[in-house]
């Protein structure tokens, strides 16, 4: 029998193989894991940083659309596990009815989360401070990366992750999600009413000034018209940078145990 996949999908500003912990854990346990790029991205941190407009103008409808083809491609529906818009994508995916199984870790706001906390738009003002930014790759400076992920982390670490893990990013995603519940027809919109779609678990960081904790408790409550399982887990002394700070080992533990309960443990 083939291992179960798992297929990793990043957020903004961080590269695939910012994964890679992530992806050594999982197939130690038995999974089949992998960590596909977004459109646009180079292989390697350095090459998508010396080649930032191949990201650029990327929306949610785009990504999601990308990745739905990687799945297709598939012999085995993966579990699908993705970071702050990698969680909405995640939760667009599972709602079309791909994967077995999602995971969305500080996913970005979807569609009908009504909450925009101050910090939230304080994270968010360097991109949506100028409209014309939605055409362009954009990377965050040092201060705006220890603001919107690493702001629980000493500074040291911060700026080894900075300097380790980000790189220039497609924000046409985040003025869609900015303008979901204006928009009639929103890339920002996920179906949360399917009651087919497989087993999906929301995880929140107490800290988050990205996606703070509020957003992904409204997330939750528009699941509530649906009998799939849905469930969240809140790491409630922890950033945006959860996934890839020195506490990630926490993070995937919970992870591996929910789909152990989901019986998706290999």
């Amino acid at each position: 029998m083939a291992n179960q996949p798992v297929l990793f999908i990043h957020g903004l500003w961080l590269h695939a193989s910012s994964w890679q912990p992530w992806i050594d854990l999982f197939a130690a346990e038995g999974y089949a894991p992998v960590a596909p790029l977004w459109p646009g991205e180079k292989d390697t941190v350095a090459d998508t940083r010396a080649h930032p407009d191949d990201v650029a103008n990327y929306g949610i409808d785009e990504v999601t659309a990308h990745f739905a083809e990687i799945i297709e491609a598939m012999d085995t529906p993966p579990v699908i596990i993705g970071h702050s818009f990698g969680g909405l994508i995640t939760e667009k995916l599972i709602g079309q009815g791909y994967g077995n199984a999602g995971v969305a870790i500080d996913p970005a706001q979807i569609k009908g989360v009504l909450p925009l906390p101050f910090r939230q738009l304080k994270s968010s003002f360097p991109v949506l401070g100028n409209p014309a930014n939605i055409h362009k790759p954009i990377a965050l400076t040092e201060e705006q990366f220890r603001f919107g992920f690493a702001n629980q982390l000493t500074a040291d670490e911060a700026k080894e992750l900075y300097d380790r893990w980000t790189v220039p990013s497609t924000v046409r995603p985040i003025f869609q999600a900015a303008g979901a519940n204006f928009s009639v027809h929103s890339q920002a919109a996920v179906d949360t009413k399917n009651e087919d779609r497989g087993p999906l678990l929301l995880i929140a960081g107490g800290e988050d000034n990205t996606v703070p904790e509020v957003t992904t408790d409204a997330t939750l409550k528009l699941y509530r018209d649906s009998n799939a399982v849905t469930e969240l887990i809140t790491f409630k002394d922890r950033g945006h940078s959860l996934v890839i700070d020195h506490g990630w080992r926490d993070v995937a533990t919970e992870v591996l145990v929910w789909l152990g309960q989901q019986g998706l443990q290999d």
